[in-house]
């Protein structure tokens, strides 16, 4: 009889205790969702950013996109290099994602010429034949998108800093961004100087040894491992050089501008 009154007195401190823990993890959970509802609530009626070079975001996530790229910042170097594949991983497929900047039917790929701004009046003028005769750089890497997809690829083109060296561009490096827009002007991204000098960072033309194709690009493209793929501009047609930073289409529209991985 002790025995079973003990189990029973047992049993009913085992479910007092498991009531006690789920009152707690039930008072947690709603604390917790309570806390998020409100967060949400009060980041929703935020008043939004001043439009300019970024727009469209609330005060406070852009606040917050402006510290956690001055904190990669601290960290960025151009000794850390992203990883490499062989050639035999890359997809045979590529993605196509955006055709912003690639719709004007008369752009004619032979009369192109690369745009580069010295200066307000300074205008160099490069050809695809020009940029061939350098030495090619190829690379194999996963090309990262903020939608949440990847994909192993394989570009091939001129270093971004060769082609500064062979042109003589050295001295617009020590401005602090590079802007590149498409000859429409239609999209348009502003890079960090770090990030566009850094050595993986190549301007392509072309996609698994063959020239590029009008979806990726041609004839020109930007190819920068290190940062997600709205950085990497199709079809450019002007490089400017400035201490501002240049307007860049989707920090415009409540991305982050730096984009960094």
């Amino acid at each position: 009889m002790k025995n079973q009154i003990d189990e029973k007195r047992d049993n009913n401190a085992v479910d007092k205790k498991i009531k006690r823990r789920s009152f707690i993890a039930y008072l947690t959970f709603l604390t917790v969702g309570l806390s998020a509802f409100e967060g949400w609530k009060w980041l929703y009626h935020a008043p939004s950013e001043t439009p300019g070079v970024t727009g469209r975001a609330r005060k406070p996530l852009r606040a917050a996109l402006n510290k956690t790229e001055s904190f990669f910042k601290q960290f960025f170097s151009p000794d850390h290099l992203v990883k490499t594949y062989p050639k035999s991983w890359a997809a045979k497929n590529v993605r196509v994602n955006s055709d912003i900047g690639m719709t004007d039917k008369n752009f004619n790929p032979e009369n192109w010429s690369l745009s580069v701004l010295r200066s307000d009046t300074d205008v160099l003028k490069i050809s695809l034949k020009e940029l061939r005769e350098l030495p090619k750089t190829e690379i194999v890497f996963d090309f990262k998108c903020v939608e949440g997809w990847d994909q192993i690829q394989h570009w091939g083109g001129v270093k971004f800093a060769d082609f500064i060296t062979h042109f003589r561009l050295e001295a617009h490096t020590g401005m602090a961004y590079v802007g590149m827009k498409t000859p429409d002007g239609k999209y348009f991204v502003g890079l960090d100087m770090e990030s566009a000098m850094h050595p993986q960072t190549i301007l392509a033309y072309e996609m698994n040894g063959q020239p590029l194709i009008p979806q990726h690009g041609e004839p020109l493209r930007l190819i920068i491992p290190v940062k997600y793929g709205i950085k990497n501009l199709k079809r450019i047609g002007t490089i400017s050089f400035s201490n501002q930073r240049p307007a860049d289409y989707w920090a415009m529209r409540g991305y982050d501008y730096y984009s960094g991985l």
